[in-house]
């Protein structure tokens, strides 16, 4: 068997294992790249990137399409030629996966070691039974896997996940989305904007992982007026009818349905890739799911010379934290046993659907509710999102009652990517509300729909103080 020993070992060639790879060796350490699969990233190749490349496409045509009440007419007759959006997806898509394979062969000769690692000892893999490698520190970066429930396994090969539906050479007609994240989200409007039939069913009620009850069913709702969307689906029979997926439910108004599809969708999230390590081997402490138990100041595993990046780590599933967390642990590999924890960035999330939704900084469900106000603005009659007919959505920002003191927000509605940066940033800078209203807000922009938002929030901190709030200028919403 081959023998490698170097001072780092990283597994996984994605996002957080290319970042912990860089900083370990910009650090000095000797440092190998574990790669079992393709190179490209999650995000590049059946990720964020193509994801975003459907939507554009999609949304180009429902915007087109809506034109006629601004007078413009002809476009209803538009239409997509569904191979050629997909070719143009995947062809772009593979500009994005190029460049990150163009990295890969940069790195120097011999730092990369292709294919499956396990753990043999804490500081010893084993690939594929044919390279030994011994590491005085190894970074954990395998990435998550599409999660399919076992009761839509049944439709064999009429179940499709999000990794796949990119190599499609044409669309169903009618197709099933199971799951209200951000895949399923983006996927299902996609594909109904593109023409095809959709019905998307979740379950709990649980709409793009939002806590705040009112900002979630705006979304629920706003979705259902353009698809079919159950976000607490009922079943009573699942099954292949003549090799087609077949569907008995009950529907939201009660109704019961019977449904055949074309295909079926399964977008219920994504799954740690770590049963192939035997991590039983590697003397760390794992929690309920499997995963290991780690510092998120350090991504450090316990007291071990073990560390863990990306989406494996089942906490920050975006790429900006797996780009961060890998950073972070190759950093602190290199270093190793002088481990140096960080503030870590605001938690911060944007689902890419119409209306867009965000979730920043403290999560509803986590705060006090007695120690904290709810600013609230409604998008239905918001001067610049009126313009633009995108005026739909709600967004909700939350304060501490007593200091001000920004805490976080949910919402959905227009540029909602935009407004949940402005937010992240002033969560990140430890602003309250009134120095967040004196800040310039330029008129007509849907950021004026934040200050509505951030003003609301602001006038009942004082109620609950029984002041008065200072005079600001400019405090109209439109």
């Amino acid at each position: 068997m081959k023998a490698i020993t170097v001072d780092v070992a990283v597994i996984g060639a994605g996002t957080a294992g290319m970042a912990a790879y860089r900083a370990a060796c910009d650090a000095g350490a000797k440092t190998v790249l574990i790669e079992s699969g393709e190179f490209g990233t999650t995000c590049a190749r059946v990720g964020c990137m193509p994801s975003k490349l459907l939507l554009a496409a999609a949304n180009g045509l429902h915007d087109a399409r809506a034109l006629a009440p601004r007078g413009i007419e002809g476009t209803h007759a538009l239409e997509a030629d569904i191979r050629r959006v997909l070719d143009y997806v995947r062809r772009e898509r593979d500009y994005f996966v190029n460049g990150v394979v163009k990295e890969v062969r940069s790195m120097a000769e011999g730092d990369i070691v292709r294919g499956q690692a396990r753990f043999e000892l804490p500081t010893t893999l084993v690939i594929d039974d044919q390279t030994r490698v011994t590491a005085g520190r190894i970074v954990i970066a395998v990435g998550a896997a599409p999660f399919v429930p076992d009761k839509l396994k049944v439709f064999s090969d009429k179940l499709i996940t999000s990794d796949q539906l990119f190599e499609l050479r044409t669309l169903p007609r009618r197709i099933a989305v199971f799951g209200a994240g951000p895949i399923a989200l983006e996927l299902g409007q996609a594909l109904a904007r593109l023409d095809i039939d959709v019905f998307m069913f979740a379950k709990g009620g649980s709409v793009a992982a939002l806590t705040d009850t009112p900002v979630r069913d705006a979304l629920a709702a706003i979705l259902a007026d353009e698809f079919y969307f159950d976000p607490d689906a009922k079943f009573d029979e699942i099954n292949l009818r003549d090799g087609k997926p077949y569907m008995h439910f009950t529907s939201p108004d009660g109704r019961a349905r019977r449904e055949s599809f074309d295909l079926v969708l399964a977008a219920t999230g994504r799954a740690p890739n770590l049963k192939s390590l035997a991590l039983e081997q590697a003397g760390i402490e794992l929690n309920d799911k499997g995963v290991p138990i780690f510092d998120e100041t350090t991504m450090r595993c316990g007291d071990s010379a073990i560390f863990i990046a990306g989406d494996c780590d089942g906490t920050r599933p975006w790429l900006h934290d797996a780009a961060d967390e890998g950073k972070l642990a190759g950093d602190n590999a290199a270093r190793y046993p002088d481990v140096q924890p960080v503030k870590r960035k605001v938690s911060f999330s944007i689902v890419f659907c119409e209306p867009q939704a965000t979730m920043v900084g403290a999560s509803y469900d986590d705060l006090d509710k007695q120690m904290t106000v709810t600013g609230e603005v409604s998008f239905e009659s918001q001067g610049r999102s009126r313009v633009m007919r995108q005026n739909q959505g709600l967004l909700h920002v939350y304060a501490d009652a007593k200091t001000g003191k920004l805490r976080g927000a949910q919402g959905c509605g227009p540029a909602m990517e935009h407004i949940g940066h402005l937010i992240a940033w002033a969560l990140q800078l430890d602003l309250t509300l009134d120095e967040m209203l004196k800040l310039p807000f330029y008129h007509p922009v849907i950021e004026e729909g934040l200050r509505s938002a951030l003003n609301d929030a602001d006038r009942k901190c004082y109620e609950e103080r029984s002041e008065k709030p200072p005079a600001l200028p400019n405090a109209a919403g439109y």
